[in-house]
């Protein structure tokens, strides 16, 4: 009875890796694959020729399960006859039933429930989850297993694209490219790799944000209404004049009445000119919604060869401005110019202690400091995360606890807050 199961429990180890690499090998990112595979040695080699050809590996791993599955039900039959009661003429009723009349049935309910626990169903899952990685640690293996079946999974592909084209069906070649979905896993996996003290690369970075490109609106990135420097149509050159050199911008915007009536903008060089009237230097704007994506923002502006657009609320009335420089930032990372707000403060006082502006979006708090705030729609400033839990600006010293977190209003003015003091809680 011992080599029954000796030769029972070698049938189940090789069951639970022919479906254990079946699935790595459907699961794993073929990004990391691919990368593994321009490495020099003996893995890449390996990992090279045994995704030379998807469907052949699979036949090879389909091949070896079916004749583990074979050899188990072989042996587990001959051992649940010498273990399981002998039907006698003094067995009771249930033991008459359920091993007399019922044993075929009996025999194969338990193997298949040794089966599927132990060769399929834990295997799958665990090879799923480690998909990359016991691709790799098991390539050896399973690269014997793939040239020792080689003739007969070629058969079987044959045979299979005979009964495609007699069906008249196309067998599916495999993709070439990589999809966004592979892509955006690999990029997760290797910033959640990352140490908790180490810099993310910047080609990884950049990589991340070009993938969510695509979903960032204009009222993500844009400068809000709050901090738009502009004059008015009809105010004099000499005031127009006192405002590039208060501020030190390049290009100032101008409206006509109120904010809301923006017409244009006045570059800085056009003084030069000795001009008599604002209205004479006036240079086009883009006028684009609150939810336009900023990458059809970029082509717009492009297209029509304008550096800045004013962003309107649902009502028609003027939410704040972007750049391209503000579109740019968001591929490439923070790009220092006039018209970043230098004094937004970042100060860390203590370890889990920190304090930062109200105006600090929580995205970049999280990438910078290594924070798990939550990131809503609602909001995209710390500020803008306080007041979503207050529901109104709060008072100074006012404390609300999101998340592990106890953020405190350090400093408010009437209409926002300034300075908010981040701790984080110890875990309990």
């Amino acid at each position: 009875m011992s080599h029954y199961l000796l030769l029972i429990l070698i049938a189940l180890v090789l069951s639970a890796f022919f479906s254990g690499m079946e699935i790595a090998y459907v699961s794993s990112n073929r990004i990391h694959i691919e990368l593994e595979k321009k490495q020099k040695g003996l893995l890449a080699r390996l990992l090279s020729k045994l995704t030379a050809s998807p469907s052949r590996f699979i036949a090879s791993m389909l091949i070896g399960n079916n004749l583990a599955l074979v050899i188990y039900g072989y042996y587990m039959g001959k051992l649940l006859l010498e273990v399981l009661p002998i039907v006698t003429p003094q067995s009771n009723a249930i033991v008459t039933l359920v091993f007399g009349e019922f044993q075929l049935l009996t025999h194969t309910l338990i193997s298949t429930l040794v089966i599927l626990l132990t060769a399929e169903f834990l295997p799958k899952a665990i090879f799923q989850i480690y998909a990359n990685t016991l691709m790799k640690a098991l390539a050896l293996p399973a690269y014997i297993f793939y040239n020792l079946f080689s003739g007969f999974s070629w058969m079987v592909l044959k045979i299979s694209d005979w009964v495609l084209r007699l069906v008249k069906a196309d067998a599916e070649n495999p993709q070439a490219t990589f999809t966004k979905l592979e892509i955006g896993d690999y990029i997760s996996q290797q910033m959640e790799s990352a140490a908790d003290n180490q810099e993310i690369d910047a080609e990884v970075q950049i990589f991340q944000n070009a993938l969510e490109f695509a979903e960032v609106k204009a009222r993500e990135v844009m400068i809000p209404r709050t901090e738009i420097t502009a004059v008015e149509l009809r105010d004099s050159i000499a005031s127009l004049r006192s405002v590039f050199v208060e501020t030190g911008f390049s290009k100032i915007l101008v409206y006509r009445d109120r904010i809301d009536n923006i017409v244009g903008h006045v570059h800085s060089f056009d003084l030069f000119k000795r001009p008599r009237s604002i209205r004479t230097l006036l240079k086009p704007v883009e006028y684009v919604p609150e939810t336009m994506p900023i990458h059809d923002i970029l082509n717009l502006l492009t297209k029509k060869r304008r550096s800045m657009a004013v962003v309107l609320d649902e009502y028609g009335g003027t939410s704040g401005i972007l750049t391209i420089e503000d579109i740019v930032e968001e591929l490439f990372g923070e790009i220092e110019d006039e018209h970043d707000v230098s004094e937004l403060i970042e100060e860390t006082v203590e370890e889990g202690v920190y304090l930062f502006s109200g105006r600090l979006e929580v995205d970049y708090l999280n990438q910078t400091y290594k924070l798990n705030l939550p990131e809503e729609e609602q909001y995209e400033t710390l500020g803008g995360l306080v007041m979503d839990h207050t529901e109104a600006i709060p008072d100074l010293g006012h404390q609300i606890e999101v998340e592990g977190y106890r953020l405190t209003v350090e400093e408010v003015s009437s209409n926002r807050i300034e300075q908010i003091r981040l701790e984080i809680k110890p875990s309990e």
